[in-house]
């Protein structure tokens, strides 16, 4: 998407959207969010929008920071306790390895 072309309220809009949607447990349109509004935000000389575009950003940063902590976070704990925690483990396992390592 070429956001050079686009008129900075739609730009805000765009960007609070994709903010906003990554509530719904879509982390990776927070780093989208980042990605595409990071130049906007903070390389771009000064405009009304920008403000708050940059909030955005901000906030979109953390959130996929937050967001990937927490994964990580979670594999690692599975990956290590998945034979110490028996049948739950397996239970809540896609694909059930066989054996012990």
């Amino acid at each position: 998407m070429d956001i050079t072309r686009v008129p900075n309220e739609r730009k805000l809009y765009l960007c609070k959207w994709y903010f906003k949607a990554g509530f719904a447990l879509l982390p990776f349109l927070w780093s989208i969010n980042t990605i595409w509004f990071f130049n906007e935000a903070f390389r771009k000389p000064a405009y009304d929008e920008q403000k708050e575009i940059k909030k955005y950003v901000v906030f979109s940063l953390v959130g996929t920071l937050v967001w990937l902590v927490a994964i990580i976070s979670w594999v690692v704990t599975f990956q290590m306790k998945r034979t110490d925690w028996g049948e739950f483990a397996d239970n809540i396992s896609f694909l059930v390895p066989l054996g012990r390592a």
